[in-house]
């Protein structure tokens, strides 16, 4: 069954802008540039998107929630092994991030640190998916550790806010420093406090 056609366009439009954004930031995105890239009318956005910032909301919960959704929580909630998943999860990570994605950082990093202070609404959604991610780490490690997986003396919730911390700060050190060997050096040493986390004779 072939999408409905207003599906069509509005993804069309949430990955312009996706990108747009990503580019420029959400305040120096422009929205004909979104339009030259889709080739639509300013009718066709803003009969989906009333105003730019619904149009940011919307990226944020539509393309960065559920890239990060398809990527990194779903295996997380799945997973039987979490020492083993959060290891492929960052190493995939690692491998797949090219100069071009270093050179612009995280989106979610890069919206945080510009909007956070400036909007309550763009803060609470960005702020709502780094609770998501600690809570889906968090349920893992407890799962693993009722396992024997994971060590017992292991603090899961602070194990977790650690791991997505350091997460995003590789990306972010090494945006700085516009280095993609930094990148993957800084998330093997989180790949190393993963493993730590193992329990002896796993």
């Amino acid at each position: 069954m072939t999408a409905k056609q207003p599906d069509i366009t509005r993804d069309r439009i949430l990955d312009a802008a996706f990108q747009e954004i990503h580019k420029h930031g959400f305040q120096a995105a422009s929205l004909s540039n979104i339009l030259d890239r889709t080739g639509l009318t300013k009718g066709a956005l803003y009969h989906h998107f009333p105003d730019k910032d619904r149009l940011g909301h919307a990226v944020i919960e539509e393309v960065i929630r559920e890239s990060l959704e398809t990527m990194v929580f779903a295996p997380l909630r799945a997973t039987d092994d979490p020492i083993g998943t959060l290891r492929e999860v960052i190493q995939y990570k690692a491998e797949k991030t090219t100069s071009e994605k270093v050179i612009l950082g995280c989106p979610l990093n890069n919206l945080m640190q510009e909007m956070s202070p400036l909007d309550a609404d763009f803060k609470r959604r960005l702020t709502g998916i780094l609770k998501t991610w600690q809570d889906v780490v968090t349920d893992a490690l407890k799962r693993g550790q009722k396992a024997g997986q994971v060590r017992k003396d292991v603090d899961c919730r602070a194990a977790a806010l650690f791991i997505v911390s350091a997460f995003e700060g590789c990306i972010g050190i090494a945006k700085n420093l516009q280095s993609v060997k930094e990148f993957r050096l800084c998330m093997a040493q989180l790949v190393t406090y993963v493993e730590g986390l193992q329990a002896q004779g796993r």
